[in-house]
């Protein structure tokens, strides 16, 4: 964690070298019904069909929506679809549904079955994504994956790649490997090279963004936690920061051991593959279908598929018709990373703040930047207790993280980072015009000198006054519906998304009548 030791902005950067940055979002929020409980209803009509919309559909249950940007050439315009998306949400919902505005779930029925699986209609592509989210419940329990996040997807434009490609071929003579690669190799060399920085520097993230430091006691229902009472409404840990990153939220034991590498893209791909590749003796044990023969998992491999591989962080490529993530991967090479590690800001109506955004931004361009050595299981064991202290006691102004030198305290080694991101928010703000990437930086610089100043500390504070995390989210949620739904779309607008919407459906009946085979015939296939 501590790799990144000398940083310099390169000389030869400059603001124009930034042009082809694209952002966008994909944040997941649960509906929850007026007395707090979870929504059993199905995705809002209105909103079109969740398997074939590109912008509104549902992540693991029914009622956990997933809003996914247009990428974007600046944070603002990002936000603003993502608003755009909030406001048409909520005019969709109906009973007075809300959308619970923390990552951590609300009210939960105390028996898992109650928690709907998404349903995404008879076509065999549809009944293959459900089945996939049962076999998620069988494996880990339907609690865990109530869970919610947000992904922030970058791409940086191939001007930066070319020009980096050409000061190294103009510095190391004509032999050097950067001379003969490809600029797609290229790229996929200093993509991974940012992802294995992200890696080393997640302790930053679950501290500054993280939003999530207590939870409501039916989330633990049936679960061994060392979490303590607050009031008796809600769980916590006093100095957590981001317990949805712990061992109490999305991460998984069987996946802990799995050695997959982020130094080459091949080596990547191979181990992502050898995981879908190879059975998993617990699950094998859980059966691929129930006693009727009726599927309720893909397969018993240690990945149904490559998305059940869970990191903070992951090489992106957008994926054709009948394609999968590795495969497009392989084809193609890296198009985008997306950063996974992030908590829902409970106190944004869209989940996060353009502050939050343009630091994402900032620390990505860094770990771009920076030195970035091969990163291998030993170094990979000790970012995992790092991580796991941060997610535990991240605000205790004595926690000390491990680097390779040894035991360092947590907030210089933050402190110190974040002064050298300077130039580079500096850079930012020179093409975007405006001071938004400084005011990002100082406003976080402010959050590591004072754990006070945190998402975490202010929730775990709001909690206590309000009387339970539960009564927080609740209040927050009505708040931010009373100011979605003042603010309305231009007629262009709107018009442009109900088109989506009465299209989605139309290509999912499409989908469905097209499908000549037995879902078990199409399955058999796939497995």
């Amino acid at each position: 964690m501590s790799n990144i030791n000398e940083f310099q902005a390169p000389n030869w950067l400059s603001p124009h070298h930034l042009t082809g940055m694209q952002r966008g979002i994909e944040k997941e929020g649960l509906r929850m019904q007026p007395n707090g409980f979870l929504a059993s209803s199905p995705h809002p009509a209105k909103l079109g069909s969740k398997l074939t919309h590109p912008f509104i559909t549902t992540d693991y249950s029914e009622s956990l929506l997933e809003l996914i940007t247009d990428p974007k050439a600046t944070p603002k315009e990002t936000l603003a679809m993502l608003r755009q998306l909030h406001i048409l949400v909520y005019q969709a919902l109906e009973n007075d549904e809300l959308m619970w505005p923390l990552s951590m779930p609300c009210m939960l029925a105390s028996n898992d079955e109650d928690i709907p699986l998404a349903d995404y209609g008879s076509s065999n592509i549809g009944k293959l994504k459900t089945l996939y989210r049962s076999g998620l419940g069988v494996r880990y329990g339907r609690r865990m994956q109530t869970i919610a996040g947000l992904h922030y997807n970058l791409s940086f434009g191939d001007d930066l790649f070319s020009a980096w490609q050409s000061q190294i071929k103009d510095s190391d003579g004509a032999d050097s490997a950067a001379n003969s690669a490809t600029l797609e190799a290229f790229k996929n060399a200093k993509y991974l090279g940012l992802i294995r920085n992200f890696k080393r520097m997640t302790g930053l993230v679950l501290y500054l963004l993280g939003a999530s430091p207590s939870v409501c006691p039916c989330f633990l229902t049936g679960r061994e936690h060392d979490l303590v009472l607050l009031n008796d409404k809600t769980y916590y840990k006093p100095e957590a920061t981001c317990l949805r990153m712990g061992k109490l939220g999305y991460t998984n034991s069987v996946q802990e051991h799995l050695d997959i590498r982020y130094n080459t893209l091949p080596e990547y791909i191979k181990g992502l593959r050898a995981a879908i590749q190879t059975p998993h003796e617990q699950f094998a044990k859980l059966g691929v279908d129930d006693e009727d023969g009726n599927p309720i998992q893909i397969n018993n491999h240690i990945l149904q598929i490559e998305n059940e591989y869970y990191s903070p962080i992951r090489p992106k490529q957008i994926a054709e018709s009948g394609e999968s993530p590795t495969e497009a991967l392989e084809r193609r090479g890296i198009a985008y990373v997306e950063f996974r590690a992030i908590d829902l800001d409970p106190y944004s109506d869209v989940g996060i703040r353009l502050s939050s955004a343009c630091f994402l931004e900032i620390l990505a361009l860094y770990c771009l930047l920076s030195e970035s050595p091969e990163l291998m299981p030993e170094e990979e064991e000790l970012l995992s207790n790092n991580v796991e202290r941060v997610v535990n006691r991240g605000r205790d102004p004595n926690l000390n993280i491990l680097t390779s030198s040894g035991e360092t305290p947590f907030n210089q080694w933050m402190q110190s980072h974040l002064d050298k991101m300077l130039p580079l928010a500096t850079l930012l703000d020179a093409h975007h015009g405006g001071n938004d990437y400084r005011t990002a930086l100082a406003l976080m610089q402010g959050k590591a000198r004072n754990p006070n100043l945190t998402l975490s500390a202010q929730v775990e504070s709001d909690s206590k006054q309000l009387g339970s995390t539960w009564q927080l989210g609740f209040t927050l949620a009505r708040q931010h519906r009373a100011l979605l739904l003042q603010q309305t779309l231009s007629p262009n607008t709107q018009a442009k998304y109900e088109v989506l919407a009465e299209k989605s459906i139309m290509q999912q009946a499409e989908l469905e009548a097209a499908d000549s085979e037995d879902f078990k015939q199409f399955l058999q296939q796939y497995r």
